[in-house]
């Protein structure tokens, strides 16, 4: 019977690393999902990984961006090492960022940048803050960011239209029909 464990176990094993991609090493975890190291493969862009990935090692490469969308397929995804790779710091990097500040803030504080490709300020040289991504589309305009007392006045009027409208609304369903 020990034997038919052992068998099973490495069954699940060899299942659960299948669609490793070549250049990297996978292993199973205990809590389902997979590791996937890439570290120090020399990558340039990111393999096609496994839906099942749950740590992702991408440290010591040459990436210098990620593609929107690029763990969108990794559901399980919740360790993703990429510090020491030469980022360009600019909109191609965008995802990455976001993606990190949603799911691993302190992560984020390790990467590094190794060039740009956008206007100044940055407070932290070389340091992937947002700042640099202002050019991106991705700020809020001033305009809406501090809308002063004025804004304040037309939400109270709006609020004071729909309340409004609601209360006449109850009062007609109120009244008997003849």
């Amino acid at each position: 019977m020990h034997a038919w464990g052992t068998l099973l176990l490495l069954w699940v094993t060899v299942e659960a690393t299948e669609g490793c991609p070549s250049p990297c090493t996978c292993r199973a975890l205990e809590t389902m999902g997979l590791l996937v190291d890439c570290r120090g493969r020399g990558l340039v862009a990111l393999p096609e990984l496994p839906p099942n990935t749950r740590h992702l090692l991408l440290a010591n490469n040459s990436l210098r961006s990620v593609p929107p969308g690029a763990f969108d397929h990794l559901p399980q995804l919740q360790m993703l090492n990429v510090t020491q790779n030469p980022w360009h710091c600019g909109c191609g990097l965008t995802y990455l960022r976001l993606w990190l500040e949603d799911r691993a803030p302190e992560t984020l504080l390790q990467v590094q940048c190794a060039s740009r490709d956008v206007p100044k300020p940055w407070p932290l040289l070389g340091q992937l803050t947002g700042y640099e991504l202002g050019g991106c589309g991705w700020r809020v305009r001033t305009l809406w960011a501090s809308p002063g007392l004025h804004w304040d006045w037309a939400l109270v009027a709006v609020a004071t239209l729909g309340l409004a409208l609601l209360v006449g609304l109850l009062c007609l369903s109120v009244e008997p029909l003849p």
